[in-house]
């Protein structure tokens, strides 16, 4: 994502507290929505998920930058393992060892010839290696989906049966694999859709051998006009406090990250009506429940109004928490 000067900044102390994991990254920015200009920005909304012992399939989708992109690069550590056409958001890297971690990230190439900057780099270790195994799972049963808003629908299936186990979920647009998730998932968020637009998805389950199952049976949906998020994007349960402490005053946030049936890595933190800072995490984003808390003033009796929203798998933002209003000391 490509990173403009802050319209409102926080004290250093706003990037000092991220509890339940590890905050590997603290910037001040604003609406990466109206984000553009000629520099090409690193592809965004990166994410790796193991298809199978020895493969991975990488996901992503264009930078938010204007210039014209002619293709892509896929690379894991530093080798450079695919290069793609502009019309490809998604490959399966194959080859790969059993039971071992990969880090990969994507790179733009512009019309000019040169590349853009790399993606954030994603992790995923891939599962143990099992024994001659020509049984493909079951197909998966009860698919189901619900329009959420002008951009996203929501699948959810029931767990397919595998005589090992199920690796991973490929989603399907018609014919086309449009998108992975863990064997454990049983829902997915598919965002980026076109508002107003008729969709037929379906499933299939993927075991460690690479045994793929029939397709479940088609669900239809067709998005709301409109390119507005739907609730269904938001984060849940968002609550705001306030405390003291060393003679200042903080602001506690804690919610519950949307179900987009991966990682959301990053939230932006909107304060009185302006965008405060983005907090991101790094390899492993909470899964069930955030804390982040930042430094607000010395006075009590203040006033402010806080809410948030996650950044969805294709790499743009989802819907806005509720907002909160907190009163320092009250």
């Amino acid at each position: 994502m490509r990173r403009v000067p802050p319209r409102t900044l926080l004290p250093r102390a706003a990037c000092a507290v991220a509890l339940l994991t590890v905050l590997t990254g603290c910037g001040l920015f604003p609406d990466d929505d109206k984000a553009g200009g000629p520099a090409l920005t690193e592809p965004v909304g990166v994410t790796a998920q193991a298809g199978s012992a020895t493969s991975v399939h990488v996901m992503w989708n264009r930078p938010v930058s204007t210039t014209d992109v002619t293709g892509y690069e896929v690379y894991r550590g530093s080798v450079r393992v695919k290069e793609l056409s502009a019309e490809q958001h998604m490959v399966d890297v194959t080859g790969l060892r059993a039971k071992s971690r990969y880090e990969f990230t994507v790179r733009a190439r512009g019309k000019d010839g040169s590349l853009g900057p790399a993606s954030r780099r994603v992790t995923v270790t891939t599962p143990a290696a099992v024994a001659a195994d020509g049984s493909a799972p079951s197909r998966p049963e009860g698919l189901r989906g619900h329009v959420d808003g002008g951009r996203a629908v929501t699948l959810s299936w029931r767990k397919a049966a595998d005589d090992r186990s199920v690796v991973s979920y490929d989603i399907y647009q018609g014919t086309t694999k449009i998108h992975s998730v863990g064997g454990t998932q049983t829902r997915a968020l598919l965002t980026g859709l076109r508002p107003g637009t008729a969709y037929k998805f379906s499933v299939r389950a993927r075991d460690a051998a690479d045994n793929v199952s029939a397709a479940s049976d088609p669900v239809r949906l067709t998005t709301a006009r409109g390119k507005n998020e739907g609730p269904g994007t938001a984060p849940d349960d968002f609550r705001a406090t306030t405390r003291r402490a060393d003679g200042a005053y903080y602001i506690d946030l804690a919610w519950t990250p949307p179900e987009t049936g991966g990682e959301v890595p990053a939230y932006q933190v909107f304060l009185d009506g302006e965008q405060a800072t983005t907090v991101m995490w790094g390899e492993s984003a909470p899964p069930d429940a955030a804390k982040y808390s930042f430094y607000i003033g010395k006075d009590a009796g203040a006033r402010h109004r806080v809410k948030i929203r996650g950044q969805l798998p294709d790499g743009t933002w989802g819907a806005f928490s509720p907002e909160r209003t907190v009163t320092t000391g009250g």
